[in-house]
């Protein structure tokens, strides 16, 4: 890609969708967006249980129902979040000015921290809540599996939203870099004719 005003090619040019896929940023905010479907996926389909004898459902993660609610908000939200950001990068090029695709690209470097928080707060609730579940209140142990790959894929989740806080970084840095550069080094003026 060419180099142009934060991380993108020049303002306008055509969308090629398979250079899109192959950048990786693209890469790991679609691996973030998988992650938080299987997530929210397996809490919403496995994560509610009731005894034998009972009529009401209780959450698989030591009957609280807030740890099944925090795991799929977050899910929600960062599978919104995703996809979100994936329409800003196939636009981000059509940006022209500066000033906003600086904001986009700060905004990535922002939310992508933020999320990689929610991530790892979501690990350890959802990790403390599975531990501490008594094995009385599911004795067929249904939805275990579903319980583990929650936990599991939200500890996966963090490090997919901290690559993309790096790689927005990354994104930043090399642009400042050119800015600084095209500041001190102007090209010279046109001849005179």
């Amino acid at each position: 890609m060419e180099g142009g005003a934060y991380g993108a090619g020049k303002a306008g040019g055509a969308f090629d969708p398979q250079s899109f896929v192959r950048q990786p940023h693209t890469i790991v905010r679609m691996v973030s967006w998988v992650f938080s479907i299987v997530v929210f996926g397996c809490i919403v389909n496995e994560g509610y249980i009731n005894r034998p004898n009972e009529d009401e459902e209780f959450c698989i993660f030591n009957r609280n129902h807030n740890a099944c609610n925090y795991g799929v908000t977050v899910g929600v939200l960062a599978f919104l979040t995703s996809l979100l950001y994936l329409a800003l990068d196939v636009y981000f090029p059509q940006i022209s000015s500066v000033k906003d695709r600086k904001k986009a690209v700060l905004s990535d470097v922002a939310v992508s921290a933020v999320w990689a928080f929610f991530w790892f707060v979501g690990f350890c609730f959802l990790a403390n809540q599975w531990q501490h579940s008594d094995p009385e209140d599911n004795p067929l142990k249904e939805g275990a599996d579903a319980a583990r790959a929650a936990i599991a894929f939200s500890f996966f989740s963090i490090f997919t939203w901290l690559t993309s806080t790096t790689l927005a970084l990354q994104r930043l840095k090399d642009i400042s870099f050119q800015e600084e550069y095209s500041r001190l080094f102007p090209s010279p003026p046109p001849p005179l004719t």
